[in-house]
């Protein structure tokens, strides 16, 4: 199986790789989505690959109960101290997205912002049944893998497991492995009726005039766990 962390994360964490703020596409997909019966306080939220945290200092601030997983000791011990000195409280382990250290039926949103992508495809669907076991039922998954339409899934070769390395091109040059999805792919990942629900599946594409037409392409995915 191809690792399901790629080495190269802890360069860039190392090399001060974060920002301070949240991904306005988390910030659409926890208002609009979170338990409209709880307070925030009461709403658990989990990201996996929460890297230095910037999702969920956004969620802590709103009063979220907020846990986060990163493959990365240094990520994590930066996302820790940025949270002391904000004075937030947050739950962040160390851990693989194959075996999250976290209870069953734990959380009523979880958030992946495009970590899962750097998977392999193996590796991914055991990502997605833990995401399941941790979710509580009807709670709400934020999935967001790069798309094949992204110019850098032509600009890579191909490694084991369906991942693409060596990509020399688009706006993922020095990211290290990718599995880039196609629609397919995304409904194989949650074909099963009896667990999940796909609310809503956007292909978001966004077109570089200038920079030779480079796509960024990715999927902002919604599923239910039934």
């Amino acid at each position: 199986m191809t690792p399901t962390y790629d080495p190269v994360w802890d360069e860039h964490y190392a090399g001060g790789a974060g920002c301070r703020y949240p991904w306005d596409s988390v910030v659409t997909f926890v208002f609009r989505h979170r338990p409209q019966d709880k307070q925030a306080n009461d709403t658990k939220l989990l990201e996996v690959g929460c890297g230095l945290g910037s999702n969920l200092q956004f969620a802590a601030t709103e009063g979220f109960q907020v846990s986060g997983l990163d493959a990365s000791d240094d990520a994590i011990r930066r996302a820790t101290s940025i949270f002391k000195q904000e004075g937030l409280s947050a739950n962040l382990k160390v851990g693989n997205f194959t075996s999250l250290p976290f209870e069953n039926k734990a959380f009523d949103m979880v958030i992946d912002r495009a970590a899962l992508t750097c998977c392999g495809q193996s590796a991914l669907a055991l990502a997605i049944e833990e995401i399941y076991r941790v979710l509580k039922p009807g709670g709400k998954f934020f999935f967001t893998p790069y798309s094949q339409d992204h110019t850098s899934y032509r600009a890579g070769s191909a490694g084991d497991d369906g991942v693409v390395i060596n990509i020399n091109g688009g706006s993922l040059v020095g990211v290290g492995q990718i599995c880039f999805a196609s629609k397919n792919s995304v409904e194989v990942l949650f074909n099963d009726a009896k667990k999940w629900r796909i609310e809503s599946m956007m292909h978001i594409v966004k077109t570089d005039v200038v920079a030779n037409n480079d796509q960024h392409a990715e999927w902002h995915i919604v599923v239910q766990r039934l």
